[in-house]
């Protein structure tokens, strides 16, 4: 999407005129197919890097924009977030060293990016979803201010009509809303192109759905959102939900969402997917083409087809066709979604290995993988691995239910070894990448596993923010040192740096967890929760969580000094007691600005609410206590 200049606004008729251009883009890709027109005698794989950008905090930095200038190199581009950036590596034939060559790639663009945020006081740091990312983040002002992002996010937000709605499970949940479609700024991926020829394609994309399930089960990298553990790759259920369009109707009607792992096995040919999508999906954005497809076949030149590029990168398949040309040959390739950035390069590329092997390696196995494995078992282990990683089971040709582990060290992983020696890449390139699958299977120690041991590690010490902030800082320097992640040891508490930095804002440390009354309960339940919590301070919000009020233990005793008799003779509501002129502040307030206002409305407590006027946090001078108590400790302990 981001190589076409996108119509800003663009109104009915434009839409219309882009429809046009874009069914006229199909026929001319059936006649090319029906002709023998793509090429089809090459393999060649690649990949594109996204990255988040971090500030000496180890937080979400919205530089892309200034180290997309430094860098001033094609290779580059930007993302939604003004916190990512994308590098794109060059096309590579598979065989001899190409695994060593595209690690290479990697790591050389990746000290590039590296080097101009230095400058810029900050890293790069390679993670599904960073762990120091906050909600408060994802407004429109850390959006990369160009024309196709802006108008992705109202054609987005248009055709919903409503804000989005996210609920994930795992571990813990979570339920937000949000309002625009920044959320999916918070996934990174490293997304691996595989070339093929027309008349294989629909075999290989099936073999690419079979086998989705467990190279995400042994390369989760993503088990961490807003703090909470969700999936092993929350990247999975969170990119889903991100640009879903779709709303409830009343009619037993079957919505299709814009990120799919699909419906069902491909029977002949690309088209079919391009057909499905464009019959299925409304035309989000338009762009002014003045090329004629077919005109350009009958001059015998190669047609680019932007309308259908265009519109095919508005529709998130985990495993996307795509339409391209190299060297002046047009081709078809399949592109991998499925695969989280990091933890390291090394990392990453064995993730791409153990795809490229399966799909050469599977090939020889099954003429046919449609005849031994239905799409449901394939869709199904795809989420299973997502939700559980190396800990689900799945359903595979000849076995039941197997262990993911099992599958991979006893089946899978020989039949990559053979499939990456059948197309001749050299046997050290092999042993160097699909080794690392095999230990980081035995041990169990994929990324997700390492943030979620390093975090329970740091249990109980530091604040929220300090041990997220551990998780990034040594992520980041671990990468550095080259070694891959089942290797590493847990992060520790100290990697987190200044521990100023970490209590900076509010929703860096406000309480989220809250216990909260309706106006017209009664006190007397707000008087027990205060007792079994031992908390002072309660909010009251309505039926859509707007604060409305607050009460206070010093409320409480009020009532009862009062009118202790008549109280006593009848139930007394919430709204009788409660204060309804609150201090409050939002998620991005300074901790010393709500240190002032504490101080200058002698208050105890502020609730935290988001710009609608929604509760979201609590913050009291008991936090504040808490933190200033473990501050203190470490002042002590390094005098």
């Amino acid at each position: 999407m981001g190589q076409h200049e996108i119509t800003r606004e663009p109104d009915a008729d434009q839409l219309r005129v882009f429809t046009k251009k874009l069914l006229a883009d199909l026929r001319a890709l059936e006649r090319m197919l029906e002709e023998g027109q793509i090429e089809s005698d090459v393999r060649r794989i690649g990949a594109e890097q996204e990255v988040f950008l971090v500030d000496s905090s180890w937080r979400p930095a919205p530089l892309a924009l200034e180290v997309f200038a430094a860098i001033d190199d094609p290779h580059f581009t930007t993302e939604l977030g003004r916190f990512n950036i994308e590098f794109n590596l060059e096309p590579i034939t598979l065989g001899g060293d190409c695994l060593s060559r595209m690690e290479g790639q990697v790591v050389e663009f990746l000290e590039r990016a590296s080097r101009a945020m230095r400058d810029l006081g900050g890293e790069v740091v390679l993670t599904g979803i960073l762990p120091t990312l906050e909600k408060s983040d994802l407004h429109l002002g850390n959006m990369t201010p160009m024309t196709r992002y802006r108008e992705l996010n109202e054609a987005m937000t248009r055709l919903r009509g409503r804000e989005y709605d996210f609920r994930i499970k795992g571990r813990d949940e979570l339920l937000i809303q949000h309002d625009n479609v920044m959320l999916e700024a918070c996934n990174t991926s490293f997304q691996v192109h595989f070339q093929v020829s027309p008349e294989e394609f629909a075999r290989r994309y099936n073999l690419a759905q079979a086998v989705a399930a467990p190279v995400l089960a042994c390369a989760t990298n993503s088990p961490l959102l807003f703090g909470r553990q969700l999936w092993r790759e929350t990247r999975i259920a969170l990119f889903q939900q991100s640009i879903d369009t779709r709303v409830p109707i009343p009619a037993m009607r079957e919505l299709r969402p814009r990120v799919s792992f699909g419906r069902q096995w491909v029977e002949r040919s690309v088209l079919e997917i391009f057909r499905e999508d464009v019959a299925h999906f409304r035309v989000l954005m338009s762009s002014e083409i003045d090329e004629d497809p077919l005109e350009a076949l009958a001059a015998e030149r190669v047609p680019t087809l932007p309308a259908l590029r265009l519109h095919n990168g508005t529709i998130y398949r985990w495993n996307r066709p795509c339409y391209g040309i190299s060297d002046g040959k047009p081709h078809l390739r399949i592109e991998n979604r499925v695969l989280p950035s990091g933890p390291t390069p090394r990392d990453e590329v064995a993730n791409a290995a153990f795809w490229f092997g399966l799909m050469s390696g599977l090939a020889g196995i099954y003429e046919d993988i449609t005849r031994v494995m239905d799409f449901e078992v394939a869709r199904e282990n795809f989420v299973a691995a997502g939700r559980l990683g190396l800990g689900a089971q799945f359903a595979w040709p000849g076995r039941d239910k197997v262990p993911a582990p099992e599958l991979i060290l006893e089946e899978l992983l020989p039949l990559a070894r053979d499939g990456l020696a059948a197309v001749e890449v050299d046997a050290g390139d092999v042993a160097r990448y699909l080794d690392v699958i095999e230990e980081r299977v035995r041990t169990l120690k994929t990324g997700s596993q390492w943030l979620i041991d390093s975090l329970a590690a740091m249990k109980g010490r530091g604040g929220r923010s300090e041990r997220l902030a551990a998780l990034v800082a040594a992520t980041a320097r671990r990468r550095a040192e080259g070694r891959p992640v089942h290797e590493w040891e847990t992060a520790g508490l100290d990697e987190a740096g200044d521990e100023r930095s970490h209590y900076q804002r509010i929703d860096q440390l406000m309480t989220t967890d809250l216990f909260t009354v309706g106006e017209d309960e009664l006190v007397d339940m707000v008087a027990y929760v205060m007792n079994w919590k031992n908390i002072r301070h309660v909010p009251v919000e309505d039926n859509r969580h707007r604060l409305v009020g607050l009460v206070t233990h010093r409320s409480l005793l009020r009532l009862v000094g009062e009118s202790l008799a008549s109280a006593a003779a009848r139930a007394v509501p919430v709204r009788e007691i409660m204060t309804t002129e609150v201090v409050t502040v939002r998620p991005e307030t300074s901790t010393l600005d709500a240190i002032r206002l504490m101080r200058q409305h002698k208050i105890s407590c502020l609730p935290v609410v988001a710009e609608d006027e929604r509760l979201v946090g609590i913050v009291t001078e008991r936090d504040f206590m808490g933190i200033a108590g473990q501050l203190l400790e470490k002042f002590l302990e390094r005098a």
